[in-house]
């Protein structure tokens, strides 16, 4: 690979690691914060959807506008310019009051959450293994939004409602200022593209396509799988556990990746992560109602692959464009991915009647399966 390598301390890539996952705190808060918000009757479910998928894009936004706008050199002050106005905003949301502002407030924060990843994600794919290195973040921020969630739920929200969940989040951000000092001071330039031979052809246009189909096929499944789950026979209680479950099969899967993505092929591994998401969302749609076991099955290699894939997608856009700036841009994907499938499946849905959202998710599977093969190099290799 031909990216720049920088000799980052363990240190300065630990505080990296913990401004990116600060930094996307609030998507796995969503359903908690959101969902207390709903129960204030602030806002109708339809309106918290808007206001969640809004986040989300903008938060992708802020990660490719950075990557395309910011000067790394000034990666500190950018770092404490996009905490400040992160921990701002959330601390506006606790006077909003109707879907506009919500909205509005949500969505620029957003952006500056989506500049912090970007930070985060240039030290990452300036890393010695940004693999490897990816996968460690993927797990880290999924842990770290469980502990966070489990404390909002049983000791923030019970006592101050969902303002003092906002105003936990608020605080947890001003923690990126004193890490801003910790993380690497700047990034180097990436290769020029007239010294890497870079160019936008169809397979690194290709590679982030994968990226965003196979999120938006997570997302769509799991945006909905409260009441699939209980079309599937699960009380409200029981769903909400099994998603704990899933959350933990994430981490699993996350962490063998970080383990495998060098000696895996990463085309194929990719493609049968595909075939897991396509084969588990079928089966769930094929499900009679009442089928709350075979539900929970399927939701096991369903929740392992959403993890195990992310690592092999850096490694996807690495081998279209070894100078990594293919590779930067994966967590927009990512992100964007995640915000519209939900927002594709929302078209499906009529009232409470998700049917149809398992068909989505597996159409985006089998979409990004078939992008891998037709885009698949001929004889080259694919191993890490």
């Amino acid at each position: 690979m031909t990216t720049s390598r920088t000799a980052f301390s363990t240190p300065q890539i630990t505080a990296a690691l913990a401004v990116g996952t600060i930094a996307v705190l609030m998507i796995g808060l969503q359903p908690i914060l959101l969902g207390a918000i709903f129960d204030a009757h602030q806002l109708t479910e339809d309106e918290l959807g808007v206001v969640a998928m809004g986040e989300i894009m903008t938060l992708g936004l802020g990660v490719a506008l950075g990557d395309a706008l910011l000067p790394g050199a000034r990666l500190r002050s950018i770092t404490i310019v996009a905490a400040a106005l992160t921990a701002g905003f959330d601390t506006f949301t606790l006077d909003a009051d109707g879907l506009a502002e919500l909205l509005a407030i949500r969505a620029a924060a957003g952006l500056a959450q989506g500049v912090l990843v970007w930070g985060t994600t240039g030290v990452i794919v300036r890393s010695a293994n940004p693999e490897r290195l990816g996968g460690i973040f993927f797990v880290v921020q999924t842990l770290a939004q469980a502990a966070v969630g489990f404390a909002l739920a049983n000791l923030v929200l019970p006592a101050a409602g969902w303002r003092g969940g906002f105003a936990v989040l608020a605080g947890t951000t001003v923690l990126v200022v004193a890490l801003a000092f910790a993380q690497p001071a700047q990034l180097a330039p990436l290769p020029p593209p007239v010294a890497t031979g870079f160019r936008w052809s169809p397979r690194a246009v290709a590679s982030l396509v994968v990226v965003f189909l196979q999120l938006a096929a997570v997302g769509a499944f799991w945006a909905y799988s409260e009441p699939l789950g209980k079309a599937a026979g699960f009380d409200a209680p029981a769903a909400q556990t099994l998603i704990s479950g899933v959350l933990v099969v994430q981490v699993l899967g996350g962490s063998l990746a970080s383990v495998l993505v060098r000696r895996l092929s990463v085309v194929s591994t990719l493609v049968m992560c595909s075939v897991v998401l396509a084969a588990t969302t079928l089966a769930v749609h094929q499900l009679p109602h009442g089928q709350s076991l075979p539900f929970a099955i399927a939701c096991v290699p369903f929740g392992f692959v959403w993890l195990f894939m992310l690592p092999f997608q850096i490694g996807l856009a690495f081998r279209a464009d070894p100078s990594g700036r293919v590779a930067s841009l994966v967590p927009a994907a990512q992100l964007l991915g995640s915000a519209f499938g939900p927002l594709f499946a929302s078209f499906t849905t009529h009232g409470k009647d998700v049917a149809a959202v398992p068909l989505v998710s597996a159409s985006f599977a089998i979409a990004a399966g078939i992008l891998l093969v037709v885009t698949r190099p001929r004889g080259a290799a694919q191993r890490a």
